[in-house]
């Protein structure tokens, strides 16, 4: 049974940090690329990060430099450091694992970013 269980999201206030985390159990985590993808009301879900296997990492536009993905194989887990958060990152933030045809989601995590 596969499980992506994300934790880490809350409320902020612009300008502040969160870590988000998503543990993975049921696959063979090294073997998956790994994303976080998020969704704000009344939008289409995007993809936010993403990590290959090898450990090559990737952006949208709208945090480079704000946002960090990382990921700890020895445990099963990837993270999304999140700086300098603004109002527009308020989302749903839901982890995904993918290989090839493959492809699994989390439950998602509220991030709220408001004063």
């Amino acid at each position: 049974q596969v499980q992506l269980v994300e934790s880490g999201g809350g409320l902020v206030q612009p300008g502040g940090s969160l870590r988000l985390s998503c543990a993975a159990s049921g696959i063979s985590f090294s073997s998956y690329a790994m994303g976080w993808y998020r969704q704000a009301p009344g939008k289409q879900r995007e993809l936010v990060a993403a990590v290959t296997s090898g450990g090559s990492t990737s952006y949208i536009d709208s945090v480079k430099g704000r946002f960090t993905i990382s990921r700890d194989n020895a445990e099963n887990t990837v993270y999304l450091q999140m700086n300098s958060l603004k109002p527009e990152d308020t989302a749903v933030y839901y982890c995904n694992a993918r290989r090839g045809l493959l492809v699994f989601w989390g439950q998602g995590t509220q991030v709220t970013v408001s004063s």
